[in-house]
């Protein structure tokens, strides 16, 4: 597919527009109207707003019926500072694109375009412009909206930009694609004492301590695990600074992650067993909470094998990773309930990486991407 440079031109220049505005996980209400104001120059037959949040969809029906094709964006962005001094920098000091939604708002925002000047034929086509992917609730949020109720796709198609890989660039995996993962806050409550008389207390330290070598020794365990599996201890805390008490209080965070659903779920066990076991130990009450849930984006074999065939006949070179990714996407919900596939496009072997402050979106993959999914539905909708 190609592209005039005027059409490509605004493409790009939505994409910087939006880098230049960046807003964190569900705070996204501005960049919404944004992409609707983009969107209704492309004439859907109606757009769908206030998802699960600030997420919204545009819907493009063809002339007869037929499957329907979603293909999904996110457009949050992250709590980091940008170090470049390019115009379209981001305006705010600690919020930035560090992870490339803008690039991928506009990619499918550029398929509004040719879904515009060439009408399907037959079934639908979703754009989906997902909020708070990166705290891992905005997928499950639209999945648990009404109003989604009336959209049921029959696929669902997502992807991610990829530096270290050469540009344009189609990364590709069978099943297991990204690592599920989940944030644990593991509570501890005690009795605080005079630091004098700590036998008046009853002091958490121990149990931290315990908690994070049996997570050590769980992390590197290999029983029953059927493949990767990792526990990153992230923050501690027990007490206040105050050298005459003794601490009543602690917590420990960490991240669980793992490339299989029911490897996470004996993992999730274990980290709750090894808790409950230290605050027993020590006459301690313990709440865990868990935060920033992913399951694993597991691909669809078919889907994939549509994914494979638009690359090849656009003569795309192919990249299939001996393992999954470690990192989460909460595309994997989606993939849960339908046949999908996610799917990687290089941005360049020495690009800066995802989540840098020096990171910025690779403008030149935009027309490989939507020519990418542009073919994905006409695959599926002739």
């Amino acid at each position: 597919m190609t592209f005039t440079n005027e059409s490509l031109n605004k493409i790009i220049a939505f994409r910087k527009y939006l880098h230049k505005y960046p807003e964190l996980s569900k705070k996204e209400h501005e960049t919404a109207k944004k992409i609707k104001d983009f969107l209704l120059s492309y004439s859907p037959e109606r757009i769908i707003d206030g998802l699960g949040g600030a997420s919204l969809a545009a819907v493009y029906q063809g002339q007869k019926p037929g499957k329907t094709v979603m293909i999904r964006a996110d457009i949050d962005a992250l709590p980091i500072g940008e170090t470049n001094d390019f115009e379209h920098k981001s305006v705010y000091p600690d919020v930035g694109h560090k992870c490339g939604h803008d690039g991928h708002t506009a990619i499918v925002a550029g398929l509004a375009q040719l879904l515009h000047q060439n009408p399907l034929k037959q079934g639908r086509v979703i754009l989906l412009f997902q909020a708070a992917e990166e705290t891992g609730e905005g997928a499950a949020a639209v999945l648990a909206d009404p109003k989604f109720e009336a959209l049921k796709p029959d696929y669902v198609f997502g992807l991610h930009n990829l530096p270290g890989y050469a540009k344009n660039t189609i990364v590709l995996r069978d099943q297991h694609f990204a690592a599920a993962s989940k944030g644990m806050i593991a509570k501890l409550t005690g009795k605080t004492s005079h630091a004098a008389n700590p036998e008046h207390g009853i002091s958490p330290a121990l149990a931290v301590a315990e908690i994070i070598q049996q997570l050590s020794k769980l992390s590197n365990s290999k029983n029953n695990f059927k493949d990767f599996k990792l526990i990153t201890l992230i923050h501690t805390r027990i007490g206040e600074i105050a050298f005459g008490t003794t601490p009543g209080y602690a917590e420990v965070m960490a991240t669980l992650r793992s490339y299989r659903n029911d490897d996470m779920d004996l993992l999730t066990k274990g980290v709750v067993k090894i808790v409950e076991a230290a605050a027993d130990k020590y006459g301690l009450h313990e709440k865990i909470e868990w935060r920033e849930e992913f399951p694993a984006t597991i691909n669809n074999d078919d889907c994939v094998d549509v994914v494979r065939a638009v690359a090849l006949e656009n003569k795309l070179k192919i990249e299939e990773p001996e393992t999954p990714f470690r990192w989460s996407e909460d595309f994997g919900y989606y993939t849960l309930q339908y046949p999908g596939a996610f799917f990687g496009i290089g941005a360049g072997k020495n690009h800066p990486a995802l989540h840098n402050p020096d990171y910025d979106f690779q403008d030149e993959i935009i027309p490989t991407a939507i020519t990418m999914f542009e073919g994905i539905i006409r695959k599926f909708l002739g």
